[in-house]
């Protein structure tokens, strides 16, 4: 059964930081382009970044480009995602996501996805 595990959600002051965790189990993701989403109340769910199978490139919604870093460890089959400088905007249950393949077509688009975690929530406070 694969299952992508999210952690390290919390509340955080503006400004503040926060480190995301997302560990995958049941099978391998080292050749599958990842992506973190966010959803916030009553807004639909959203791209806030994407790396590729290797690590090497990344793609960033433009309300993160400067704030947000993505990263992945293959060898713990897990990615993450740094946020710094967070404002109440950035409030929203994060998500990871898998897709079953390397290929960086639509990796903005939430339906290319295979796999999802169930999400954590982040709460900047103003």
């Amino acid at each position: 059964q694969v299952q992508l595990v999210e952690s390290g959600g919390g509340l955080v002051q503006a400004g503040g930081s926060l480190r995301l965790s997302c560990a995958a189990s049941g099978r391998t993701f080292s050749s599958s382009v990842m992506g973190w989403f966010r959803q916030a109340p009553g807004k639909e769910r959203e791209f806030v970044a994407a790396i590729s199978a290797s690590g090497d490139t990344t793609w960033y919604e433009d309300s993160v480009k400067g704030r947000f870093t993505m990263s992945r460890d293959n060898a713990k089959n897990s990615v993450y995602l740094k946020m710094n400088s967070l404002k109440p905007e950035d409030t929203a249950v994060y998500y990871c996501a898998a897709k079953a393949s390397a290929s960086w077509y639509g990796a903005k688009d939430e339906d290319r996805y295979d796999y999802w975690g169930q999400g954590t929530q982040v709460t900047v406070s103003s």
